[in-house]
């Protein structure tokens, strides 16, 4: 099943984009529409959708404002705009395509192409979770939900594990970060990259997270917003 969010403030573009859609997808088809892009940041979180139709110009909230909503976001994004000058901001945005009003169903069925082909990708990614780690002279193949958190020391990277283990990287935080691409790992500190699905306790009032097994790791300022925004928590 391919579950779609359309997101514009035009009830007619709403009903136009569903209508083609029905006659472009072959395969199982859920469709939610709003007019509302406020209401449908709940909605997209709670329906966790493959693919976001999102216009650009709507009186409550632009489309790019909308985004940065989600900023480890799962699904992918077309932008539908009457507008042609904002291209360049959607590929900064990493959209997967930006559609002109009226959307042209040759351009709808060729930009559903794209999401096909992305939604294959990642579903092999998921199938192979592993991740190669260098470390003593060895490759460490360690799948992603081994690891509790990253911490950096300088130029060394401590990676620790479930079972209570720890590999010992020389390379950065960031470099190890890069090859660990899924959404529920966190840079949450300059020293700290953390699972999220193994967090059990966020302290506002000292800014600290505190995992299953009992580590606590400190969250800077600059990246709580993000932390709250990702978890979905109440300000």
């Amino acid at each position: 099943m391919l579950k779609v969010v359309i997101i514009d403030d035009e009830k007619d573009a709403l009903e136009a984009l569903e209508w083609k859609l029905k006659k472009c997808v072959k395969e199982e088809l859920l469709v939610t529409k709003c007019s509302s892009p406020t209401i449908a940041v709940d909605i997209v979180k709670e329906l966790q959708p493959d693919l976001v139709f999102l216009d650009i110009q709507m009186p409550e909230m632009d489309g790019f404002s909308f985004i940065e909503k989600f900023p480890n976001r799962s699904f992918q994004v077309i932008f539908t705009t009457a507008y042609g000058e904002y291209g360049i901001k959607a590929v900064k945005v990493k959209a997967l395509d930006y559609l002109m009003k009226p959307i042209d169903i040759d351009e709808l069925t060729l930009a559903l192409v794209k999401v096909k082909n992305q939604l294959k990708h990642k579903v092999f990614e998921e199938a192979n979770t592993k991740i190669n780690i260098q470390a003593d002279g060895r490759v460490y193949l360690v799948p992603k939900e081994d690891i509790l958190y990253l911490k950096s020391d300088k130029s060394y990277t401590t990676i620790h594990l479930t079972n209570g283990k720890n590999i010992i990287a020389t390379k950065t935080l960031k470099e190890v970060h890069k090859k660990i691409i899924y959404p529920e790992f966190l840079r949450v500190h300059n020293s700290y990259v953390v699972n999220l699905n193994y967090v059990v306790e966020y302290n506002k009032g000292v800014n600290e997270l505190t995992l299953n097994e009992g580590t606590i790791i400190a969250v800077s300022r600059s990246k709580k917003n993000e932390l709250i925004n990702t978890l979905n928590l109440d300000k």
